[in-house]
């Protein structure tokens, strides 16, 4: 898995986007994708700065297909982002920080005040 992002399986995945009670990012992966390996070290900076207020979390989809299937989820690295359970928002290719934090500011600026820092997260874990 790139970073240290927790892995979701088709077991895991229902139960953690259901269960997150801050938005959430699931970062659709390949091993054999280098871009998916240049946005690993990004997620996992976004993760650590918001940790509390943001779970982040990567599914292999050669491991995973059919979480990839199901979202229907074809071109690497793709970002979902959840909401209440429901996909809120869907990024497709690598980007910088700065890109990705101004597509993000609209999911981050919703979350409860409070939750900026602590708490459990996706990353790390």
């Amino acid at each position: 898995m790139p970073g240290s992002m927790q892995a979701l399986t088709s077991r895991t995945f229902d139960e953690a986007v259901t269960g997150a009670t801050v938005p959430m990012i699931v970062d659709f992966w390949a091993e054999w994708c280098p871009p998916c390996h240049a946005l690993a070290p990004v997620l996992d900076e976004i993760a650590a700065e918001h940790r509390g207020g943001l779970a982040v979390f990567s599914v292999d989809v050669d491991a995973q297909p059919d979480v990839a299937s199901r979202y229907g989820v074809m071109s690497f690295p793709t970002l979902l982002v959840f909401e209440g359970g429901e996909v809120v928002m869907r990024l497709v290719g690598a980007r910088g920080k700065r890109h990705l934090l101004a597509e993000l500011a609209d999911v981050l600026d919703r979350r409860p005040a409070g939750t900026g820092a602590g708490g459990p997260t996706g990353h790390g874990v």
